[in-house]
């Protein structure tokens, strides 16, 4: 045999693949409980016992290798080599969860058929113990025919013999091929297996039956799922206030010292009102985004996310969905970016489509800003009710008014445009557990150091390029410098188009920018009256004292009305087309999006107007 170049991961989702590439490479892979997170493969390398390294590919979960999905399609082709421009891994690693064995020996038995050096991890031992189910690895390597190698990859058990055991793969070569079975047979054999398998079995009642009854209950199960939400926004605003409060200090402390180190002029208008004004504006609302991703994660890793779908399966197939769509949707609220290429997961091709229209509607972390600045300048901070806030109530029903909306825009495209049947939906329930605090901790930090990096580069790209429009050509003795900069003439003439919507001139100006990322739209605004602003004192002040000097009640929920529908992200219609391969429905996202945003945010102005609160 050669040298041992590569191997690869297969397995069912939930085997515990992404936490064995983990452990194995070293690699910092997002780790999830359902399927459809890994859609593309990822690659490290593995360190042998021999010294060699070699390329370790986690590649995406898969039932079968006949793919009913784009990422089994990926699978599928990997591992037999009709991957253009890819040699075939040499060892297939079979990753099954020892909890669940009959289910993910079907695919193991597929893959062992293929005759290739085979090695199977039997993976997730400490959960398969703890329900009270001991497995013989060696009665399943008896079984099976290949190696069989225990871990625990999320406490590094067993992966210095797993090493081993591929190396040793490659060595011996394939021993023996089986011949292909139905996938009638397969399942009549992994129970043999099954059984043949496990030692002993406890009857004891399992807590996971237990939550599953109630959290999957018809009824109980979405109330809790929508009190879960709940509860997530209303610590949105209390537990991150005075983590906020204090970055916003330490920026003013930060530009207060650039203002009195600095000789009146334009480089220190450039730092204080342009660079920090902007950026800094944004930048506060990092507590946030680690508060709302704190949650998303765990619930994630603890295994209720998928319960989630399967709890949306029953309201999305009366849309014309499946609980698959769920799960790219339930990601959009994170980012639509990777949300969209999560419908790779979903095989018909029309609920793909749909699923990728509706995806901006999902209220992302780049609107939290947004939403922020705005709820905490125009709703009081007071109570509702025990433990409820009206500032976490108000944005709770703005996350709930881009779900409603993306459903109902699903009902129409489903019957015509994108018409068609609700496709099936089939899914593993992972197992529950705790999540995993190192898991958690890496999670927050990746996510932060994205926000972050935006707030240095896009944000930052984005505000100094306005600061430059809002100041140039100068204004000449006694006229206003927006309305001479370029900028300004910009936004004048736009402002003719959104002024029936209530937005005025500083909204006209702030939306522009706010399509190469949404949250710029806080810095364009902080930076537009910073730059306006004639005395010192009127430059100090907070955004949303200046937002409340210059917009009405009626504006700012108009405002917030837009943004609930508006698609200003250019990575979102990037990966748009890329996704649907030509401009053609990422200039129809443009169009509805836009058309619902204008016509929502007329309707929040008007009724508010009407009301007395214009």
């Amino acid at each position: 045999m050669g040298t041992l170049r590569s191997a690869a991961l297969v397995g069912n989702p939930n085997a515990g693949k992404s936490a064995l590439f983990n452990a194995l490479t070293g690699a910092r892979q997002k780790i999830a409980n359902y399927p459809g997170v890994t859609v593309e493969r990822k690659s490290g390398r593995l360190q042998l016992a021999s010294g060699e390294a070699i390329e370790l590919t986690d590649l995406p979960g898969s039932y079968g290798l006949n793919a009913t999905s784009p990422d089994e399609e990926v699978t599928r082709k990997v591992i037999l080599g009709e991957l253009a421009g890819e040699l075939p891994p040499q060892v297939l690693v079979v990753v099954l969860d020892a909890s669940n064995l009959e289910q993910h020996l079907v695919f193991a038995q597929e893959v062992i058929a293929l005759g290739r050096p085979t090695v199977v991890a039997l993976n997730m031992l400490d959960l398969a113990e703890r329900d009270g189910l001991v497995v013989d690895p060696l009665a399943l390597e008896e079984a099976l025919g290949v190696p069989v190698v225990p871990t625990v990859a999320v406490r590094r058990k067993g992966l210095a013999e797993l090493a081993v055991a591929i190396e040793a793969a490659e060595a011996r070569g394939s021993e023996h091929h089986r011949p292909h079975t139905t996938l009638t047979e397969r399942r009549v054999t992994a129970q043999a297996i099954a059984q043949a398998a496990i030692v002993s079995e406890t009857s004891r009642h399992r807590l996971h039956a237990r939550l599953d009854r109630l959290l999957l209950h018809p009824w109980a199960g979405p109330l809790i799922l929508f009190a879960l939400l709940f509860v997530v926004f209303q610590a949105v605003f209390a537990w991150a206030q005075p983590f906020a409060d204090a970055l916003e200090g330490v920026v003013g402390w930060i530009a207060g010292k650039a203002h009195d180190a600095l000789p009146a002029g334009l480089l220190r208008d450039f730092l204080t009102d342009g660079v920090l004004a902007g950026v800094g504006s944004v930048v506060v609302f990092l507590p946030q985004i680690v508060i709302l991703f704190f949650f998303i994660l765990a619930l994630e890793a603890s295994g209720y996310m998928a319960r989630a779908a399967f709890l949306m399966d029953r309201l999305m197939a009366r849309i014309g969905l499946s609980g698959r769509s769920f799960i790219p949707l339930l990601s959009s609220f994170a980012c639509a970016v990777p949300g969209i290429m999560a419908t790779r997961s979903i095989t018909d091709p029309k609920d793909r489509l749909t699923t990728i229209l509706i995806a901006p509607l999902m209220t992302c972390s780049a609107r939290l800003p947004v939403y922020a600045v705005i709820i905490a300048a125009f709703i009081p901070a007071r109570s509702v009710g025990p433990g409820l806030g009206l500032q976490g109530l108000v944005m709770f029903g703005l996350y709930i008014a881009g779900i409603i909306a993306a459903m109902l825009v699903a009902l129409v495209l489903r019957r015509s445009v994108t018409k068609g049947n609700a496709g099936g939906f089939i899914m593993e329930l992972p197992k529950y557990q705790m999540p995993r605090a190192g898991d958690l901790a890496i999670g927050l930090l990746q996510r932060s150091w994205i926000f972050l990096r935006r707030a240095g580069t896009i944000i930052l790209t984005v505000t100094v390029v306005l600061w430059l429009l809002l100041n140039f050509p100068r204004a000449g003795a006694g006229q206003d410098q927006v309305d001479a900069s370029l900028a300004g003439k910009v936004a004048n003439g736009l402002a003719v188009v959104v002024e029936p919507i209530g937005f005025n001139r500083d909204i006209a100006l702030a939306l522009i920018p706010a399509m190469a990322a949404r949250e710029v739209a806080v810095s364009s605004l902080a930076t537009s009256y910073a730059v306006a602003s004639d005395d010192e004192d009127a430059q100090a002040m907070k955004l949303g004292a200046q937002l409340k000097t210059h917009w009405s009640l009626a504006t700012a929920l108009a405002f917030l009305a837009w943004f609930v529908f508006a698609p200003q992200c250019m990575s979102t219609i990037a990966v748009t087309r890329r996704e649907t391969n030509g401009w053609k429905w990422p200039a129809f996202m443009l169009a509805y999006l836009f058309g619902l945003a204008y016509v929502f945010a007329g309707l929040t102005y008007w009724t508010a107007v009407a009301l007395g609160l214009g």
